[in-house]
């Protein structure tokens, strides 16, 4: 077996023939969303099967990280366990599959006939390593994560995947001095929480002006999780985020 398939083996385990299958029809094939409010943010929400999610969870658990019940965070710094290299290298291949050149209206794209349609930008995509900072979390009902910006000892290009419960990422602008938003293209209505659900198996992608001009938070406190005019059930959470160090010279 080679280092590739040892990889994607310890990711997603073993499948029986149907499961290889559906998985094999299904390559590939990663549906992105980008959201014109938020330069930046991309979200694919079909990026992990119920199989692949089942599989990733139990590498999560075989890690032993959430054994007690005080421990729900978990940092990996430098190599990370093999199967979030393949996650990792998996990320990269979604990517790869959109990155396309589409027609652009002249006015918005100030003058250039067509644009690099991508969740992540060319020196971000092939930077080696991709990502070499890993956080697991494990949320309870009722827990979330206040608004913030991800610490700047972090590169740009930030991945999220998330698992179990489905939930609600409010964005909302950073402030300036002054009062006004940081970004000078915004307008009052941007200035507004824009809600992004997320569904079970999605991948979440913020570089550029989503990972350095946006608040991103999780509130999922009685009665504020709400979608589509419902509120959603809540169970357990887990996340698995990936960034980058920034090299200190």
């Amino acid at each position: 077996m080679n280092t590739d398939k040892q990889l994607l083996v310890q990711l997603f385990g073993e499948s029986s023939e149907e499961e290889e299958a559906e998985d094999q029809s299904e390559s590939n094939i990663c549906f992105w969303e980008r959201f014109e409010e938020i330069r930046g943010l991309w979200i694919c929400r079909d990026f992990l099967s119920p199989h692949h999610q089942s599989s990733l969870l139990s590498a999560l658990q075989n890690e032993g990280w959430f054994s007690e019940a005080s421990h729900n965070q978990a940092m990996r710094f430098g190599e990370l366990p093999s199967w979030a290299m393949a996650l990792s290298d998996s990320i990269h291949d979604a990517v790869l599959s959109c990155s396309i050149h589409v027609p652009t209206d002249l006015e918005s794209c100030n003058g250039r006939r067509n644009e690099l349609v991508s969740p992540f930008p060319s020196d971000l995509l092939w930077r080696q390593p991709l990502f070499d900072q890993l956080i697991a979390n494990l949320y309870h009902p009722g827990e979330g994560i206040c608004a913030h910006v991800d610490l700047m000892r972090f590169e740009d290009g930030i991945a999220i995947v998330s698992l179990e419960s489905p939930c609600v990422m409010h964005f909302s602008q950073v402030e300036a001095e002054g009062g006004e938003s940081s970004s000078s293209s915004s307008s009052s209505a941007n200035r507004k929480k824009i809600p992004v659900y997320l569904n079970p198996g999605s991948l979440i992608l913020m570089s550029g002006e989503a990972r350095y001009e946006w608040k991103h938070e999780i509130n999922r406190n009685p009665g504020v999780q709400m979608w589509e005019g419902h509120e959603l059930q809540q169970a357990t959470r887990t996340s698995i985020t990936l960034r980058k160090l920034r090299c200190v010279e």
